[in-house]
């Protein structure tokens, strides 16, 4: 995590279990455990090995469970964690088997090799090229959705190459197994930032409500989440969270 202190992951985790458990008897001076997928910088990953964030002031710990994003929701429902935090879009599809509580609206971009030898700028430009993506993710979905119209009208298809973990998606890239990468807006920026190797290919589409995921039996949980949310977003908290990690564009307008 930049700067020595905490990422997305660990700023809203931090904020969060502060601002919504503190009168909960439920969870007060207990360990309040979030699912996330540790690989998709800048919105959840490690320094030191371990992510940061903690909830001292309400006497209670705050402890995340480096989960695979395709078995994430299955580790909630299974009691595993009490909410994902894990750059999660919220869709009609996910709330059949969970509720949100949505804090960001991101899109999504191409990432590209330095100086875009692909010429890779638009999905259309994407037609049989291969494109990395992590595994479980509404991307893959869109791309595959994407692939299916560029064949209805008579083009290539997108050889859509999934692998497990985001790191490993951005590092095929940069060796060369793929032409290019389909990710979250600000996760693409953040490699680009790092590595400059990557570039954009095109402008950002597709921009779709992120939220903290949340069983939907447990509506205290959801409440209490949904409570800090609202006053992250009042005090300014949560801007200045994205500000940190140059995400100020993905705020919700509250």
């Amino acid at each position: 995590m930049r700067r020595g202190t905490l990422s997305l992951l660990g700023a809203l985790i931090a904020a969060l279990a502060l601002g919504a458990f503190g009168a909960s008897g439920a969870t007060a001076g207990g360990k309040l455990t979030f699912c996330s997928d540790v690989t998709y910088p800048p919105e959840e990953f490690y320094q030191g090995g371990k992510p940061a964030g903690s909830a001292r002031r309400m006497g209670m710990s705050a402890q995340v469970d480096n989960t695979g994003f395709d078995g994430i929701i299955a580790a909630l429902l299974a009691k595993k964690c009490n909410a994902i935090i894990s750059g999660m879009n919220d869709t009609p599809e996910r709330r059949k088997q969970v509720s949100f509580v949505d804090y960001i609206k991101v899109g999504q971009s191409i990432m590209v090799k330095a100086g875009n030898p692909e010429h890779i700028n638009s999905l259309a430009s994407l037609a049989g090229k291969s494109v990395a993506v992590e595994v479980g993710t509404t991307n893959k979905t869109f791309l595959d959705e994407a692939s299916k119209k560029l064949k209805a009208q008579g083009k290539s298809a997108i050889k859509v190459t999934p692998f497990p973990k985001d790191t490993d998606a951005a590092a095929a890239l940069k060796t060369g197994r793929v032409d290019a990468y389909f990710g979250d807006s600000p996760v693409v920026a953040y490699y680009i930032q790092k590595d400059k190797a990557f570039g954009f290919g095109g402008a950002p589409i597709n921009p779709i409500l992120v939220g903290i995921a949340i069983r939907k039996d447990d509506t205290a949980t959801k409440s209490g989440v949904q409570k800090a949310i609202n006053a992250m977003y009042k005090d300014g908290t949560m801007k200045k969270i994205l500000a940190r990690w140059k995400m100020t564009a993905t705020a919700l307008k509250k």
